[in-house]
């Protein structure tokens, strides 16, 4: 097991030293809840990292989106670069749900893309957390829905030990029936084998570059090597091979056996019950389905749906909690809920919107009502598998203060000594020409701007409207995709454009140094984006330059305002006497690279968007043609830009999903 250590090149500052030390001692003090309000630029990730080093304990972090937790993955990978950071997000790239519509008699069966180099992912994150015991995972709130047992997932893995015996047969057996991999005769992928002669090879599930090659003489494994699974040549020989199942959804025949019958019996008490209430076609329609996915379980040991039958395979009884990543932990770990305030709602809301649709494929006979259990965990359920947690945000809501109580620890000073931006309320009415009044000053001084509008409309019209007057300035919102917005902030920071004009600029990585000035228009009619901790959290755009200012346009001062403009104020008045105490002199940091996992994958894959999908298929036949004529460095560098493309995917996936709230990243 190899300790946390935070590779950094600078050492904590402002009121980080005296965070983590209140952090700790909450820990060690037996603190169950304790929330750390850091504002925008104190460093709260950095904290968090020295925490972790500290405690050397598991860490689950919760993100509310992928594009969140990409960005957090990369920052925890780089303060931890040689230790367990593991990703875990929903594996779809594409994923509309199982639904039925009774007032149109229309059944949507569910239509989904995996995304295996996410699955594979996900694969490392619970192998190491069963290996290891220690391990940094950054999740998205999918980890709390249901996946195969821990025990199962263990007890299925397969052990080949150098110099051990195992008939080449059986093991193909057993990799195909009871880990459920497939065998291939050409290009080996990921969760695949192929047998020639006396040499097996196989590609874990967990992994997609490198491949495990058993080398028999008659019935014992004589060599054991790790190789590149592309150019087939040895990493290193070892002396042990050990490999998971190729799904989280694996069960041992015994329990499979039990599993099937357990559905029988319910599909048989469901039969009587549709029949004895008169719903004769709901009856035929459960039966016919559910006899054809029990052929299939007893020939395959699975079948397409199968986590609808989980609490049968895992032998949960109706109504239990499902089994989720967050059982893979030790008893120990420690929870970290990331942009708590948004995260918290989140999770309190899964269970119903799923629930809501899976009872109306019950009600009219398409699925048991054991597929109930198949969901996420109720928010008392997280709780209670809570051991200690870390609540995380600028603007924390009413649920993280309560359980708090006095453990709330505030990250205020920053270690740049920047204070928070004035803000200065000025009327609606001409707020567009005073707004654009503002910006060419603001520019004509280098600095940057982003403006927030109440509709996607205005904001289109606004940029319009700017770059007739001859501002560079564009629109961001959520009609573009992941990349496009990107490639919006990168323009921006390589003085492509001066202003950015959106709806909701509290998205993703809009924490950009440049940005002097916040405007933001209509600031007094009353909703989600002018509530107390939106206002707080858009101000807060500007608060990474020296300069920063912030102008609110409102004909009356709401009661969101007057909160907004209190806390903001009463933040720099403490920043302010900080640095005249400790003779801080701010300092304007360099801009850093946008930090994000799929930093410059559009350029890396020299690809237009639209080109994404359809270009994966034809390279990697490409690669595998190449390498089989051994011109491995050509099929290597197809391979690097196929591992551009594919994170390019997994951008794009977040607005692939067809119905909000489905997917559990959405």
């Amino acid at each position: 097991m190899k300790a946390f250590r935070v590779v950094s090149s600078y050492s904590p500052a402002g009121d980080q030293p005296k965070a983590i030390k209140e952090l700790i001692h909450n820990l060690q003090s037996g603190a169950k809840y304790q929330t750390l309000m850091g504002i925008t630029g104190s460093g709260k990730t950095y904290t968090i990292a020295k925490v972790l080093e500290h405690i050397q304990k598991a860490a689950l972090i919760l993100s509310p989106n992928k594009t969140l937790a990409a960005q957090l993955y990369n920052e925890f990978s780089q303060f931890f670069p040689e230790e367990n950071v593991h990703f875990f997000i929903s594996y779809y790239d594409y994923y509309r749900p199982e639904a039925y519509i009774p007032e149109t008699d229309t059944y949507l069966e569910k239509d989904a893309l995996i995304n295996q180099d996410i699955d594979a992912l996900r694969h490392a994150a619970t192998i190491s957390l069963l290996e290891d015991k220690q391990a940094i995972v950054i999740a998205s709130v999918s980890a709390i829905y249901g996946i195969g047992a821990p025990e199962e997932y263990l007890a299925q893995r397969l052990e080949i030990r150098l110099g051990g015996e195992i008939a080449r047969e059986d093991l193909c057996f057993n990799l195909a029936n009871r880990l459920l991999y497939k065998r291939e005769f050409e290009n080996l992928t990921r969760g695949t084998f192929r047998l020639t002669g006396d040499t097996l090879e196989i590609i874990p599930s967990h992994e997609t570059e490198k491949a495990f090659r058993i080398i028999f003489l008659g019935d014992q494994v004589e060599e054991i090597h790790l190789i590149d699974a592309l150019t087939k040549k040895t990493v290193k020989q070892v002396d042990r091979a050990v490999i998971y199942p190729a799904s989280h959804f694996t069960t041992a025949e015994p329990n499979l056996k039990r599993a099937i019958q357990s559905i029988r019996q319910e599909l048989e008490e469901q039969l009587n019950y549709f029949r004895s209430i008169g719903k004769v076609i709901e009856a035929e329609r459960l039966e016919s389905r559910t006899l054809y996915d029990l052929a299939l379980l007893s020939e395959n040991g699975t079948c397409p749906g199968i986590e609808n039958y989980s609490r049968h395979l895992a032998g949960r009884k109706a109504g239990e909690p499902p089994v989720t990543l967050i059982d893979y932990f030790p008893k120990d770990y420690i929870m970290i809920i990331d942009e708590s305030h948004v995260t918290i709602p989140q999770l309190r809301g899964m269970y119903e919107g799923d629930r809501s649709r899976k009872q109306t494929l019950v009600d009219f006979g398409f699925r048991l009502p054991s597929a109930l259990d198949n969901r996420p965990l109720k928010f008392d359920e997280v709780l209670a598998r809570i051991n200690q947690c870390i609540f995380v945000s600028a603007t924390p809501g009413p649920f993280e203060l309560e359980v708090s109580r006095k453990c709330v620890v505030e990250l205020i000073n920053r270690p740049t000594g920047i204070t928070d931006p004035v803000i200065e309320i000025r009327p609606a009415s001409g707020q567009v020409k005073d707004c654009l009044e503002e910006s060419v000053n603001e520019i004509k001084k280098g600095g940057k701007v982003l403006v927030m509008t109440i509709t996607k409309k205005i904001a289109e019209e606004l940029a319009v409207y700017f770059r007739e007057r001859n501002v560079r300035a564009r629109y961001i919102h959520s009609e573009l995709n992941a990349i496009e917005r990107y490639d919006l902030l990168r323009a921006l920071r390589s003085d492509l454009i001066d202003v950015l004009i959106g709806v909701n600029l509290l998205r993703e990585g809009l924490d950009l140094v440049e940005v002097s000035l916040v405007c933001i228009l209509d600031a007094d009619k009353e909703g989600f984006l002018r509530s107390s901790r939106s206002l707080i959290q858009i101000i807060g755009r500007a608060a990474r330059n020296i300069s920063g200012r912030a102008i609110l346009y409102a004909d009356k001062i709401t009661e969101s305002i007057k909160i907004a403009v209190e806390e903001t104020n009463r933040r720099r008045k403490i920043q302010l006497d900080y640095n005249r105490r400790n003779k801080i002199k701010p300092y304007q940091p360099k801009p850093a690279p946008l930090q994000n996992f799929f930093l410059e994958i559009s350029r890396q894959a020299d690809t237009s968007i639209a080109l994404a999908e359809t270009e994966i298929k034809g390279l990697e036949e490409e690669m595998y043609k190449l390498a089989k004529e051994q011109k491995f460095e050509e099929a290597l560098q197809i391979r690097e830009k196929l591992k551009a493309l594919k994170k390019l995917r997994i951008m794009l996936s977040d607005e692939k999903v067809v119905e909000e709230g489905a997917d559990p990243d959405s």
